[in-house]
C-alpha cells in the first residue's frame, strides 16, 4: 500500500467541566470509588510481558497516606539490562513498520484515552499525585490526548518536509529513527509528561525503557495499560521500576544508549549530562539529550495592571496543583501602588482557598507528593517565619497527620534576593516584592537576573510601552512568556513549552522541533544521467 497519506487535522480535545450534576462528575466519582476500594499489583513491562520481583514497595494517596493504593515490584540492575535488550530485539521490526502504521497506533492511544479510559486515568492521577478533578482534567486526560495527536501530526509534517531538486537529479531525506535506544526519565508531576516523553520518541521509530518516578507509577500503570491496547508492540516501551543511580550506570554506559528524554530535576539533569560526558567514548553515535528542569518563574505587574487580573494570575498561577508545576508562579513583582490596594483581598482570598483530599470537588488546594517534598516545603516557610526581612501575611502552617497539607502561602519580603526569591521551592509558596512604581525597568533588570531558571514569566500592564519593554527585557528569562495571563497552562499546538538557561534545553515539548530530535535525517542525491567525464568546460584552452 502506498500513498501520501493525510492525517487527521489534529484539534485540542475539550475539556470537561466536572460541575454539579454533569455525567462526567458522576463518571468520574464512580472511577475514583473504583480505586480507592481495591490495591492494584503493579508489574514492570519489559518485552511485552508484565515482570514481578517479589519485591514490592506501596502505593499510596498523599493526601491520604495510610490508604495503600496497592504495591509495585521493584527491579534491579537484570530487569535494566532485560528491557534495554528487548527494547533493541523489537528495534528492526519497529522502525521499520511504515509510519502510517506507527500513527495509527498512537491516534487509537488517543482515542483510547478520551473515551473509555478518560475517568479511570484522571482517577489514578488524583488518587495516586493528588491532583483534583480539575487539574487532572487538564493533564492526564487532554494534554496527553493533545500530544498524541499534535505529535502524529507533526511527524506527517517532518516527513513530508523534503529539499528541492536540480534538473537531472532528485534528492530527498530520509528521516531515521536513532541508531540505538532511548531512555525516558520521567517526573510524578504530570501523567501527560509521563506518556509524552516514551511515545513522542517512539512513533518517529525508537524504541524506548521507560522509568517514572515512584510517585507516578499508579498512573504510569493506566497509560501502559492504554498503549498496549492501541498495539504498541512488545519490546517498543518497556516500563521499569528501578533505582536510579543504578539504572543510570548501565544506561549511560551502553554502547547502543541513543538518547534521553528527561523531565525532572537540575541537579539530576547535570549529573545526566555528565555521566553522558565522561562515556562518550563507548557510544556508536552521539547521544541527544533533551531535558526540562526547574523554574523560578515569576509574575510582574505595571502600574497600569488590571487589579483583578493580577490577583487571578497570582492565585491559580501559583496555588494550582500546589504549586507543582514547574512553570509554577514563584515570586511575584508589584508596584507599592497596586499592592496597597490589593493586599488585603488578595491574602483573604488565599486565606479562603480550601484544602483537603481529591475527593472533595470543593478543594482548590490538595496534598504535596510525599513526606520528603512536604519536609522541604516547610523548611522554607520556617526559615522565612526567622527572617527579619520577611513577613508570612497568608497560609504558613502545614499538617501530615492524615495527608501532605500545606496551606497556600505568601510571603512579603523587602530584600529582592532573599532565599524564597531565589531558589525552587516546587510547593505552594509564593513571595512577593513590593517595588517603587518608578522602577519598573530598573525592576526588570532585577527579575532577570535573580535566577539561573528561565522558564516562565509574565507580564501583567494595560500599557503597551510596558509590555513592549519586558518582553525585550526579559527575552531570555522565560522560554514561554505571558502577557496578561499567568505564567502556566500551555496548550500542545498552542504553546509549545520549555525554557532555556538552568530550566533545560528548550526543545519544546508539543512542537515539531521537539520530534525532529529523535529522528537522523540521511540526504539521498540520486543523479538520473551521470557525467562520464571528469573534467570540466573552464580546463579548455583558448
Amino acid at each position: 500500500m502506498n500513498g501520501f497519506f493525510k492525517i487527521p487535522a489534529p484539534i485540542n480535545e475539550p475539556v470537561l467541566s466536572y460541575a454539579p450534576g454533569s455525567n462526567e462528575r458522576k463518571a468520574l466519582k464512580a472511577a475514583l470509588a473504583e480505586g480507592r476500594s481495591k490495591q492494584i499489583d503493579a508489574p514492570m513491562y519489559i518485552g511485552g510481558k508484565e515482570v514481578r520481583t517479589g519485591n514490592t514497595l506501596p502505593l499510596t494517596s498523599p493526601h491520604d497516606h495510610q490508604h495503600q493504593l496497592g504495591v509495585f515490584h521493584k527491579g534491579t540492575a537484570e530487569h535494566v539490562k532485560m528491557a534495554i535488550d528487548a527494547a533493541l530485539a523489537a528495534k528492526p521490526q519497529w522502525e521499520n513498520m511504515p509510519w502510517e502504521q506507527r500513527a495509527a497506533i498512537f491516534l487509537k492511544a488517543a482515542e483510547l484515552l478520551a473515551g473509555p479510559y478518560r475517568y479511570k486515568l484522571n482517577a489514578a492521577t488524583m488518587l495516586g499525585q493528588s491532583k483534583n478533578a480539575f487539574q487532572a482534567e487538564i493533564d492526564a486526560a487532554c494534554e496527553m490526548i493533545d500530544f498524541l495527536r499534535f505529535n502524529v501530526a507533526f511527524m506527517s509534517e517532518i516527513y513530508h518536509d523534503q529539499p528541492t531538486s536540480a534538473k537531472g537529479i532528485w534528492n530527498r531525506i530520509e528521516y531515521r529513527p536513532l541508531e540505538g535506544f532511548v531512555f525516558a526519565l520521567t517526573p510524578f508531576n504530570f501523567t501527560a509528561i509521563a506518556g509524552n516523553l516514551p511515545t513522542s520518541a517512539a512513533m518517529m521509530g525508537n524504541v524506548i525503557v521507560w522509568k517514572p518516578a515512584f510517585t507516578q507509577i499508579y498512573s504510569a500503570q493506566v497509560l501502559m495499560e492504554i498503549f498496549n491496547e492501541a498495539g504498541v508492540p512488545p519490546g517498543v516501551i518497556n516500563l521499569i521500576y528501578t533505582d536510579g543511580p543504578e539504572t543510570g550506570d548501565i544506561i549511560f554506559k551502553h554502547k547502543d544508549f541513543a538518547g534521553i528524554h528527561f523531565t525532572g530535576s537540575t541537579g539530576v539533569f547535570q549529573h545526566v549530562w555528565k555521566q553522558i560526558g565522561e562515556n562518550i567514548p563507548t557510544y556508536k553515535s552521539y547521544p541527544r539529550i533533551v531535558g526540562e528542569t526547574g523554574g523560578k518563574d515569576f509574575i510582574i505587574a505595571h502600574p497600569s495592571a488590571d487589579r483583578e487580573v493580577l490577583k487571578a494570575a497570582i492565585i491559580r498561577g501559583a496555588y494550582e496543583f500546589q504549586g507543582q508545576k514547574c512553570s509554577a508562579a514563584s515570586r511575584v513583582y508589584i508596584p507599592q501602588s497596586i499592592w496597597a490596594a490589593i493586599k488585603d483581598d488578595l491574602v483573604s482570598q488565599i486565606n479562603a482557598l480550601k484544602v483537603g483530599p481529591v475527593e472533595d470537588f470543593s478543594n482548590f488546594v490538595n496534598a504535596v507528593i510525599d513526606e520528603k517534598a512536604f519536609d522541604k516545603i516547610a523548611s522554607y516557610i520556617d526559615q522565612a517565619k526567622n527572617d527579619s526581612q520577611v513577613e508570612v501575611i497568608a497560609g504558613g502552617t502545614y499538617d501530615k497527620s492524615k495527608g501532605y497539607f500545606i496551606r497556600p502561602t505568601l510571603i512579603k519580603t523587602n530584600n529582592p534576593q532573599s532565599l524564597t526569591m531565589c531558589e525552587e521551592i516546587f510547593g505552594p509558596v509564593l513571595t512577593v516584592y513590593v517595588y517603587e512604581d518608578a522602577k519598573f525597568e530598573d525592576t526588570l533588570q532585577i527579575v532577570d537576573n535573580t535566577s539561573p531558571y528561565a522558564l516562565t514569566g509574565a507580564i501583567l500592564s494595560q500599557d503597551r510601552y510596558a509590555v513592549e519593554l519586558a518582553t525585550t527585557k526579559l527575552r531570555h528569562s522565560a522560554g514561554n512568556f505571558y502577557i496578561n495571563d499567568k505564567p502556566t497552562g500551555a496548550v500542545v499546538g498552542q504553546q509549545p513549552f520549555g525554557g532555556g538557561r538552568a530550566s533545560g534545553t528548550n526543545d519544546k515539548a508539543g512542537a515539531k522541533v521537539n520530534l525532529l530530535r529523535w529522528a537522523s535525517m540521511r540526504t539521498i542525491k540520486e543523479t538520473f544521467v551521470p557525467p562520464v567525464d571528469y573534467s570540466y568546460p573552464n580546463f579548455s584552452e583558448e
